[in-house]
């Protein structure tokens, strides 16, 4: 019910960047791969032990890349609520080489890493029975410590945000990423995650509230829902299967729904090139008819 090791074909790729990294397996054993992302050519493959690329949401996105393409974080492939202690292994990205093994008292999994690999994201989970109790902790790699303060929005009660993630995406840069949550499926969210400036924002997602595939996430559903965000960054929209259900405007926060034009009142001017048509279906008909018009 966690999110555990990508072992799937689309990996990690940074902006920009030619390469992509994936999980492959030889026999049981997981393996790093440096990929051309044109082609197919495999560049650089390595072992580390029971470790691989880490998924961050039910769907199986991926991440663990810094957005400079310079660091990769690799996770336990199984995370379980009940670990006495979580490692984690921080390698370079080019060379495909272990730069650190980190080491921490309790449950985590990966969640996010900053774009020169600075700072690492992890969820730490507060309850050995139920995976929605969790807190978002930064770790410095540069200090080598686990940031006491936990990461939150400072406008949300504390434990107001729960639930399961569903699917991410990042901000061009790699600074921000964003998560949909679940939120039981009465009160679905987007965690927007500052990698930077290590801060959060809930960004609530009434649209999606009730929505029939937030009943059941662990029943296939996850992967009906995507974030897609906009080249420059600044907006964010919410798609299932049947297109845009929500827009974020990542500047200020605040959430719109797809409008028509006709039910939100405005005037529907596509309707004004149509007169010319049906005026002159009228004086046809009319023709035809004898008449006079």
């Amino acid at each position: 019910i966690l999110p555990g090791a990508a072992y799937g074909p689309e990996g990690v790729t940074a902006p920009g960047s030619p390469d992509r990294y994936v999980t492959l397996f030889a026999g049981r054993q997981p393996l790093v791969a440096r990929v051309r992302q044109d082609g197919g050519q495999v560049l650089r493959t390595r072992s580390f032990g029971q470790f691989a690329l880490p998924a961050v949401t039910l769907d199986g996105s991926a991440g663990g890349l810094s957005a400079d393409g310079s660091t990769i974080v690799l996770a336990p492939p199984r995370s379980g609520l009940r670990r006495a202690d979580t490692t984690l292994k921080v390698i370079d990205a080019r060379q495909l080489h272990v730069r650190e093994r980190i080491t921490l008292d309790g449950s985590f999994t990966f969640d996010a890493i900053s774009p020169d690999g600075s700072h690492i994201y992890l969820v730490e989970y507060l309850s050995p029975t139920d995976p929605t109790r969790y807190e978002v902790r930064a770790y410095d790699t540069r200090s080598g410590r686990l940031l006491r303060d936990p990461i939150v929005d400072p406008d949300e009660p504390p434990g107001e945000m729960r639930g399961y993630p569903i699917t991410r995406a990042v901000s061009p840069a790699g600074r921000w990423a964003y998560t949909l949550y679940d939120g039981g499926g009465d009160h679905p969210f987007i965690h927007a995650l500052d990698t930077l400036g290590g801060r959060a924002v809930c960004i609530d997602v009434h649209p999606l509230a009730g929505h029939p595939g937030l009943r059941n996430v662990f029943a296939g559903n996850a992967g009906r829902f995507e974030l897609a965000v906009t080249g420059d960054g600044g907006g964010l929209t919410v798609l299932d299967r049947d297109g845009p259900v929500a827009y974020v405007d990542t500047r200020s926060f605040e959430v719109s729904v797809p409008s028509d034009p006709v039910q939100d009142g405005s005037f529907p001017w596509f309707a004004v090139g149509l007169v010319p048509i049906a005026l002159a279906a009228t004086w046809a008909l009319s023709r035809r008819r004898g008449g006079a018009r």
